[in-house]
């Protein structure tokens, strides 16, 4: 029976149950059920029942005009555009992203310059020491930056301290490891990181500082803790990288002054993180002829246009079950797209291994990569290779259609300004800047050309 004050959490989302069970129900975890006792801090007492009555509400009208909140520009562009054109004073921030990923550097790099441009900031570390952290700083070229730093894991410490002096920009490193003592659970704990990102993000408010927290993510990639802590903050992002790779993507998942579909690419060296201005350059290969089996896929990431190479083999398959494997895309799309060759196209590859792959580790979610896709299968199993100055784009539906997709000109534009000359996409895009587009209807009409080698 529990006792009187306990609950159980659960340590995979953070539901709560009275009593314990070997089964969440919220989430189906396997003893995941945490007993936490509930208390209140030292010297509290009970919330008296009130009988004043409330002021009531002032409503207001849509057509009132509201100006645009300010913002704190932090001088690392890639990261103020993610976050909408800087950071909102009295905003919380939230990121998350893979052990060594380049979270603390980054978060390093955004105090560092946005206290040279005279923000006050402050970097709260409770995973390092302070030696730690102005040894990263020397090595990175920061040393002369005016960043407080503080190294501490009592929530009521880092409190206090933030109340005595004021702050622009604080950045607490990580919100895992802060300890409330009004609560008996340990560090890390549903209860405990519940606890201490409700106090910050309560700071934040009252104070008008912008509080940037750092989070933990699980071997699924989600932000550890329960899911009540991106709720409560006004932006989510990830900082994603895939290892043997240099580049690193910073994404917006949530982000209550700015756009969703961000991406701020950074490139890690010996020392730090290098903003990366024009992402489609990094990305694509232009060192001699294009082989068989690859095709440049022009996507849109969040405001901006980016090119990128989409790499297809095709080979017998030396077993009775022919693999798929696909990197930086979806196996679903693949299977999709793979069903609709055959159906439609002529093409078999049920005794056939497909390999797919993005190069330089982006991963591609919008569908408007299905034309690029296709290609680059049709190109590998034909053995026919695209021309070296053509991009590809479109939608492929079921029926084989070639659907029209969000942004055209912007693709074309940024294809053209890297030096390409033509473009295999849908009927309805319109050539310019020195583009000659191929309009494909039908997909049929498409691998047709790929094996005609017909570009004209």
């Amino acid at each position: 029976m529990a006792r009187d004050g306990a609950v159980y959490a659960c340590q995979s989302c953070g539901s709560v149950q009275t009593k314990w069970a070997g089964q969440c129900a919220g989430c189906g975890a396997w003893n995941s059920l945490v007993e936490e006792i509930q208390s209140r801090p030292p010297g509290a007492l009970a919330p008296a029942k009130s009988s004043a009555r409330g002021r009531g509400l002032a409503f207001e009208g849509l057509e009132q005009h509201t100006p645009a909140p300010p913002r704190i520009a932090t001088g690392v562009e890639e990261f103020d555009r993610v976050c909408g054109g800087g950071v909102v004073p009295g905003s919380a921030i939230l990121l998350g992203g893979d052990p060594g990923v380049g979270k603390s550097t980054l978060l390093l790099q955004v105090a560092a310059s946005a206290a040279m441009r005279g923000a006050a900031c402050a970097y709260i570390s409770g995973e390092e020491a302070i030696e730690q952290v102005r040894s990263r700083a020397h090595r990175m070229g920061l040393a002369a930056a005016p960043v407080k730093l503080a190294a501490e894991t009592a929530l009521r410490e880092i409190l206090e301290g933030l109340k005595k002096e004021r702050f622009d920009l604080v950045i607490i490193d990580s919100i895992q490891t802060m300890w409330s003592d009004a609560h008996e659970a340990g560090p890390g704990s549903v209860t405990q990181v519940r606890a201490a990102a409700g106090e910050l993000v309560r700071l934040a408010k009252k104070r008008g500082v912008a509080v940037i927290l750092v989070g933990h993510v699980t071997k699924d990639g989600a932000i550890a803790g329960p899911r009540v802590v991106e709720h409560m903050v006004d932006a989510v992002l990830s900082f994603e990288g895939e290892r043997g790779y240099p580049f690193r993507i910073l994404r917006g998942a949530k982000n209550r002054f700015g756009a969703t579909d961000e991406i701020g690419v950074f490139e890690m060296g010996d020392v730090g993180l290098t903003e990366v201005r024009n992402p489609s350059a990094l990305f694509l290969n232009t060192a001699g002829e294009r082989a068989a089996g690859a095709a440049v896929f022009a996507g849109i990431e969040g405001s901006r246009p980016v090119l990128v190479e989409v790499q297809a083999l095709v080979a017998p398959s030396a077993y009775g079950t022919p693999r798929r494997a696909v990197v930086g895309w979806d196996s679903g799309r693949l299977a999709m797209v793979l069903a609709v060759l055959e159906a439609r196209c002529g093409l078999g590859f049920g005794d056939r291994d497909v390999y797919l792959n993005v190069a330089g580790g982006l991963r591609i979610s919008e569908p408007a990569a299905d034309l690029a896709a296709a290609a680059a299968l049709a190109s590998s199993a034909l053995d026919r290779a695209l021309p070296q100055d053509c991009v590809v784009f479109g939608e492929i539906s079921l029926s084989g259609d070639v659907r029209p997709v969000s942004r055209m000109e912007s693709r074309l534009k940024e294809a053209a300004k890297l030096g390409f000359r033509r473009a295999f996409a849908p009927k309805d895009a319109e050539g310019g800047a020195g583009l000659a587009v191929t309009g494909a209807a039908r997909l049929a009409d498409a691998i047709q050309r790929i094996g005609d080698g017909d570009w004209d």
